[in-house]
């Protein structure tokens, strides 16, 4: 028979790892600040999401969400860090399409995109915007096209680095308009801009949120938007589809990923509180304004969309023997 302080013990011992497995999974997260790491400069659209997202974050947890950027490599560099962090949920990653195909750009890459991260949440989707110094002779697509066949091997992208949408967007266009452009990838969106905004550069398929509110101001042009519809925000800028180049269908976006084997239950809060701020009015009003679609999601729907996206983009960079040198 078991005495009532040995009986003690017992429940005690048993109780132990009940408790534990529930700190574990996050029911006393976060107890000390959150890093988000951006592999981006600041300015840019993932540095925009980044920071409105974790400020409404930082209001919800009660600790300090400290925005980390980390450019260079198209990401990798960003990525490797993340990768190699503790897996306990106080290192989040920001990151968008570079996750799905950076693995086909680069020769070798330090983590692998999908055996090395977990995902949390998708967060938001999103347009890009083809804009051109308010110097430049274009004022539609069709006459971008024709400025292009003028001036063959001269004409210039700019975009925020290798593997990008907006480094895939301007291969897209090359191919699907047949005219000559060269890539200038930067180590993020807002130096690709501070360079297209004095006519450095000529072009940009840039995202939205990053993009637009320099277009509005007047200090470049906006000819198209990416997606194969218009967008509700400025309804009067055509796709580039129906500027005469058909099947041209591009589309930002952007998920909360942390390193492999963190706890699932720190993974649902973060999920959770995420997907909270994402439709929170101060929140989704600033990203309706800046043209983006706060999405949400589960972790499970996140990895499916991964692999989409993984399964879409290969076969076109492998088509198009694009490369990156490490």
């Amino acid at each position: 028979m078991l005495s009532r302080r040995n009986f003690m013990l017992a429940a005690s011992t048993l109780a132990a790892p009940s408790i534990l497995s529930c700190r574990a999974q996050g029911a006393d997260w976060p107890v000390k600040p959150v890093r988000v790491v951006v592999p981006f400069t600041p300015g840019g659209s993932t540095d925009i999401t980044a920071r409105l997202v974790s400020n409404r974050l930082q209001e919800v947890w009660g600790q300090s969400v400290v925005v980390d950027n980390r450019p260079g490599a198209g990401g990798n560099i960003a990525a490797d860090a993340v990768a190699h962090s503790d897996p306990d949920g106080y290192t989040i990653f920001i990151v968008g399409p570079g996750l799905a195909t950076n693995q086909f750009l680069y020769p070798q890459l330090s983590f692998d995109p999908v055996r090395d991260f977990a995902p949390v949440t998708l967060l938001i989707t999103q347009p890009n915007l083809m804009c051109v110094p308010n110097s430049s002779p274009a004022k539609s697509v069709q006459e971008f096209i024709a400025y292009c066949n003028a001036n063959p091997g001269k004409v210039t992208y700019a975009s925020s680095g290798n593997g990008t949408t907006l480094h895939l967007s301007g291969e897209l266009f090359k191919r699907l308009a047949k005219v000559e452009m060269i890539h200038i990838p930067y180590r993020g969106g807002a130096p690709a801009i501070n360079d297209l905004i004095p006519g450095r550069v000529d072009v940009i398929f840039d995202n939205m949120p990053s993009i637009l509110p320099h277009a509005k101001a007047g200090s470049l042009r906006a000819l198209a938007v990416t997606t194969k519809e218009r967008v509700a925000v400025v309804p009067e800028i055509p796709t580039i589809a129906e500027s005469g180049v058909p099947g041209f269908d591009v589309f930002s976006w952007f998920g909360f990923f942390v390193p492999a084997k963190t706890p699932e239950g720190v993974i649902a809060k973060i999920n959770a509180d995420t997907n909270a701020a994402l439709v929170h009015p101060s929140v989704k009003s600033r990203f309706e304004e800046l043209g983006a679609t706060p999405k949400g999601s589960t972790p499970a729907e996140l990895a499916d969309f991964l692999k989409s996206e993984i399964d879409k983009w290969g076969p076109v960079i492998r088509e198009a023997k694009i490369r990156v040198e490490n």
